[in-house]
């Protein structure tokens, strides 16, 4: 049996297996390894220079600044700004939801994170105001999947680092699809209210009382600012930006809004660096994995098998849209990146596809997966804390999913809506 089937093979009993995904890659490659006579120093080799680089230290920092920043009240501040924007109207505190969770998306990087720092405020507050419990959840768990498509993004710095593309490009790239995917996401979020008649406050817009919250959040709004406007500007790369992140949540949270208590910083910097592990782990595993496939041109065998379908552009994308879909549903997001950017970039760069646009949709395609069972890690954390069922959950979530997923095929087929951006700062 060959090398690449013996990969195939033992990733995908391991994946049924349940073997977390970072053992499962590990273990298929170890399987390819010993199979192909390639010495197994081949896997620590790579999962030690898949972590050492400069790039990848913007990852653990950006997941510690969105803990700071969480525990240190900013998160709660910009509900309240969210509230005041788009309270009153049907559906109001769902929508305030799904704004809140962009707002944080812009300073945190991570879905999860996302999910829980304003879904364990929104969730509760949501069925207290008469809410389903499954519809205010999967509110929370859609809104969340903001946290890696809205800049900074842990997952566009990992494909910028595999995929050899700007990762300040990316960053520019994820505003517009952010704010469509937004939009839609604040749609679906009303017209699913109205019918089952969820009012807003009610309450007209005061511009006075707008402005006190807005003072109030000032600083939670300021935090994006610095960190992308820093980066824009040449200031600072992506990498210092998420130290800068720390920074400034450390200093806001303890002696501005003098939530952060310092008794909370073991807490806060135990669990950041229990995620960090995590991650760390799958992204040495899974590049040494990528790597693999790519000596065994498996790239080039799926690129023919795709063509031999279709040759046509928007039939293949169509076709890689689909398995990175399906994909989504079993594999963790940072894997699915790191594993499928060397399998598709270079086909879709063979196909006239800007590489900045191919991220975009791998980005987005990740972001539903986050949302789909059974590995779907934003369906736990909001399972987590509203104690709904994972089963309901699924099934409440479904038309956000659908809704997600054409707004994926949207920007698939209209490149601009990624590239505008990069392209007027290029």
């Amino acid at each position: 049996m060959s090398a690449p089937v013996v990969l195939a093979l033992t990733f995908v009993i391991c994946l049924i297996m349940g073997v977390p995904i970072a053992f499962t890659i590990g273990v298929s490659t170890m399987a390819a390894l010993w199979v192909g006579g390639i010495p197994f120093a081949f896997l620590a080799q790579n999962l030690f220079s898949a972590t050492d680089s400069f790039a990848i230290m913007a990852v653990p920092f950006f997941i510690l600044a969105g803990a700071l920043m969480e525990t240190g009240g900013l998160s709660r501040r910009l509900i309240d700004v969210a509230n005041a924007v788009v309270g009153r109207f049907t559906g109001g505190l769902g929508m305030v939801t799904i704004l809140a969770c962009a707002f944080f998306a812009a300073i945190s990087g991570s879905s999860p994170a996302t999910v829980a720092a304003i879904g364990t405020m929104m969730i509760p507050a949501m069925v207290k105001r008469g809410y389903h419990k499954t519809f205010a959840s999967s509110v929370a768990a859609s809104g969340g999947g903001l946290g890696i498509l809205i800049p900074p993004s842990i997952p566009m710095i990992i494909y910028g680092v595999v995929g050899n593309v700007s990762i300040g490009q990316m960053f520019l790239a994820g505003f517009l699809p952010g704010l469509f995917i937004s939009s839609i996401l604040l749609g679906t979020v009303y017209f699913i209210a109205k019918k089952k008649g969820y009012k807003g406050s009610g309450e007209p817009f005061i511009m006075k009382n707008f402005m006190k919250v807005a003072r109030e959040g000032f600083w939670a709004l300021l935090a994006p600012v610095i960190i992308l406007g820093g980066i824009y500007s040449g200031i600072f790369t992506p990498t210092e930006s998420a130290v800068v992140a720390v920074v400034y949540g450390l200093i806001i949270g303890i002696f501005v809004y003098k939530e952060l208590k310092w008794k909370d910083l073991p807490r806060v910097f135990v669990n950041s660096a229990m995620v960090t592990g995590s991650v760390m782990i799958i992204v040495g595993m899974a590049a040494a994995f990528s790597k693999l496939i790519t000596m065994y041109q498996i790239p080039n065998m799926l690129g023919q098998m795709l063509l031999g379908v279709s040759e046509h552009k928007l039939v293949v994308l169509a076709l890689i849209n689909l398995v990175i879909l399906f994909a989504g549903m079993w594999m963790e997001t940072l894997s699915l990146i790191i594993i499928f950017t060397p399998l598709f970039l270079p086909i879709v760069l063979n196909l006239g596809v800007d590489p900045i646009h191919f991220g975009i949709m791998l980005v987005i395609a990740a972001e539903i997966g986050l949302m789909t069972p059974p590995v779907g890690v934003n369906l736990f954390v909001a399972s987590g804390i509203s104690g709904v069922p994972l089963e309901k959950l699924s099934k409440g979530i479904l038309p956000f999913i659908i809704v997600m997923i054409i707004g994926l095929f949207v920007i698939t087929y209209i490149p601009q809506i990624s590239l505008f951006l990069p392209q007027l700062f290029r």
